[in-house]
């Protein structure tokens, strides 16, 4: 897992397929080139990367809320949906198992493929092209439902889940994937309806995939449409999404955003500089072969191109570097920890920004890190111990809860990274646009309060606060901080370190003391970070 547990287009140049930044084509125009599938590791890697990225980075967003990698007990899955373990397969099969799971069990896609991905015996070619359709169907699904539901004679909602995931993934390939033979697609989607139903079900997908290559060039959507539904459908987002972030960010704004949504995450790795500078790093990745550079976000970052899975080398077994994404890292950065302060992580599980603070403390201090779930400390323990961080203390408890453990005005440093709506991180959490409500954001307001309201005691005179969220939500953001600080006048924004300030970002950090990072901003994940400190 990562910090946060939180981490595509045609034509992309950033090592993937799939339909970055560009959308369906208007009114008639020819539809656009399809994006080059290559078979090998250029798009493949960074989808999978992006799997494992995501597991490694980023927890926030209503994790634990009863969506899991595992399919609850007793689950059903229908149309021979197969445990994934039973034998090898292909790789459009492993896609499918996950696709239909993601549906049926409300699943987390990051954690299902990767469960997925390690039961499946596929080459790296094929474990690409299984995490490249998995990521791009989900990323394009009502784009996808909208022009398959003129091909689909009873409607897409009246068959079964698994037909309409095979379905799915094969318009996915026939329209936004080239270099895939369109024979390959419709023979294994025939094959595989033939294999889990019967004859009359592979019948019906022989007939609308042979009618979608026929009419292929007719997809387009119409012209005129009215702004959100146009965005929702050329970036495929849902409609009430689109319409809050341009009342929010403006049309620009949103339509930026959603088809930030849809690019590829880049894999980051954090330097141990316990153990070796991010320079040094660098050059022992470049001397591997690896393709890799330094972040020009986070100090210490390091953008790997091309790696796959960074969690299967030596040096991550050895605890040379994590797997974090960059925005991620800039929290650390702005609580600023000092060797042998007493610092709390509220919010702390899997435990990438704890073992951060560890790092920048140099070993030297005491770091408790507190998770409402108990099982979740394991993976703190588990980061601490590769890493050889021996600062870190956890703990079990609602952090609402905190003022019954420790006494008041008993920690140098707090940081609250905040459950959120986690609507920063869809690029690696697809399936989350579609599962999240509207009517779920302003229940997660109120909780950030109480967590604000519950700790703020535990922090000394003089002593810092950093409240930090993977949303783009200006209520839970600067709405929230603001809020706070009406409240508490004991309270002030405080600067961050200026190496801590994103390029560009240099005025409203050194003014507010708070930076909110937009998927389109760097190529990282939305974040937002506030830091203030208590008058001594």
């Amino acid at each position: 897992m990562s910090d946060d547990n939180k981490s595509r287009g045609r034509g992309s140049t950033v090592g993937r397929s799939g339909a970055a930044g560009q959308r369906p084509p208007q009114g008639g125009a020819k539809p656009p080139g399809r994006s080059a599938w290559t078979g090998g590791p250029r798009a493949g890697s960074a989808r999978q990367a992006a799997v494992v990225n995501s597991a490694e980075t980023c927890a926030a967003s209503g994790a634990d809320t009863g969506r899991s990698g595992a399919a609850p007990a007793g689950a059903k899955r229908s149309g021979g949906a197969r445990n994934a373990g039973a034998r090898a397969g292909s790789p459009r099969e492993a896609a499918l198992d996950v696709l239909v799971r993601i549906e049926q069990d409300r699943s987390y896609s990051n954690l299902l493929l990767h469960q997925t991905l390690q039961k499946y015996k596929l080459s790296r070619p094929d474990a690409g092209l299984a995490t490249e359709i998995v990521y791009g169907t989900l990323q394009r699904l009502n784009t996808i439902d909208y022009f398959l539901e003129g091909f689909v004679s009873k409607g897409l909602s009246k068959l079964e889940p698994w037909v309409r995931s095979l379905l799915r993934l094969s318009f996915y390939q026939l329209y936004y994937l080239d270099r895939i033979p369109d024979h390959a697609v419709t023979n294994e989607a025939v094959g595989i309806a033939r294999r889990r139903g019967h004859q009359g079900i592979s019948g019906m997908v022989n007939g609308v995939l042979r009618n979608v290559l026929r009419r292929r060039a007719e997809l387009v959507l119409p012209e005129g449409l009215p702004a959100p539904k146009r965005i929702a459908l050329s970036a495929s987002h849902p409609e009430w999404l689109v319409r809050r972030w341009i009342a929010q960010f403006g049309e620009t704004g949103a339509e930026r955003l959603c088809e930030a949504n849809n690019e590829p995450p880049r894999v980051s790795l954090r330097a141990n500089t316990r153990k070796l500078s991010r320079e040094a790093l660098v050059e022992r990745l470049r001397g591997e072969g690896f393709e890799a550079e330094p972040s020009p976000l986070a100090p210490a970052g390091v953008i790997v191109r091309g790696g796959g899975n960074m969690a299967l080398t030596q040096d991550y077994a050895e605890g040379l570097y994590s797997i974090q994404d960059e925005s991620s890292m800039l929290v650390a950065e702005w609580v600023d920890p000092q060797p042998g302060e007493r610092v709390l992580d509220c919010c702390a599980a899997p435990g990438g920004k704890t073992t951060h603070l560890a790092e920048k403390m140099q070993g030297r201090g005491e770091i408790v890190a507190c998770d409402v779930h108990e099982h979740k400390h394991g993976l703190i323990r588990e980061q601490a111990e590769r890493l050889g961080h021996e600062s870190i203390t956890t703990l079990t408890a609602d952090a609402r809860r905190l003022p019954e453990h420790y006494a008041p005005e008993s920690f140098d440093r707090i940081l609250l990274d905040a459950p959120c709506s986690g609507l920063g991180v869809i690029r690696r959490k697809p399936d989350m646009k579609w599962t999240k409500t509207e009517a779920e954001l302003g229940e997660i307001c109120s909780i950030q309060q109480e967590l604000l309201e519950a700790v703020h005691g535990l922090l000394k005179p003089g002593g810092v606060l950093v409240y930090s969220t993977c949303t783009v939500e200006p209520a839970e953001n600067g709405e929230a901080v603001r809020a706070f600080l009406a409240r508490h006048p004991e309270f002030a924004p405080d600067a961050p370190p200026a190496a801590a300030r994103p390029e560009g970002k240099e005025s409203e950090a050194a003014g507010e003391a708070s930076v909110q990072i937009m998927p389109y901003d760097y190529g990282s994940d939305g974040f937002y970070i506030a830091r203030l400190r208590k008058r001594a």
